[in-house]
């Protein structure tokens, strides 16, 4: 299989997505869910993502559409259109599945999803992590991950505007 062809085939409608799960649940997979804009990949994405990762033994992420993202972050982000963050984050090895969601929250998604663990970042109590309640009445767990000082696509774009 090529190297495009494994990107692209990580990259799921909440259909197909559906459908992977179900193949991991059966096969024992330990399936991580976390989700996020993830606009310009950063090393504190990366050291996030490899943590949550090591959780389980599949990784499934939730990423906000576009206007999802400009609803959250402002009308000048996202910098990187959602079709260019899917593929960048389908490209990293420990990425297991990508999708989109436009609501709100991936509340549905995780409903869909069934993780057996739900991870964000620390900035969040675990008890009020949009999911937990889904996670836990399967016995799951919800994990936090600490983020690292001083990475943040926000920090990026700052620096890109103060060069020009």
């Amino acid at each position: 299989m090529s190297h495009h062809q494994n990107i692209t085939d990580k990259i799921h409608s909440w259909e197909s997505l559906a459908e992977q799960v179900k193949k991991w649940h059966k096969a024992g997979e330990k399936i991580v869910f976390s989700n996020g804009c993830f606009d310009l990949i950063h090393r504190g994405h990366i050291d996030y993502l490899a943590k949550a990762a090591d959780m389980g033994t599949k990784l499934v992420l939730g990423l906000n559409t576009d206007a999802s993202v400009s609803k959250l972050k402002g009308p000048h982000r996202p910098i990187q259109d959602e079709q260019s963050r899917q593929f960048i984050l389908s490209a990293l090895a420990f990425v297991d599945a990508v999708t989109l969601f436009d609501e709100e929250t991936p509340y549905e998604l995780i409903k869909l999803v069934q993780p057996d663990v739900l991870v964000k970042g620390s900035d969040y109590k675990p008890e009020n992590i949009v999911g937990y309640d889904v996670v836990m009445a399967k016995g799951g767990e919800v994990k936090t991950i600490d983020y690292i000082e001083g990475y943040s696509t926000s920090g990026i774009e700052k620096k890109i505007k103060n060069i020009t």
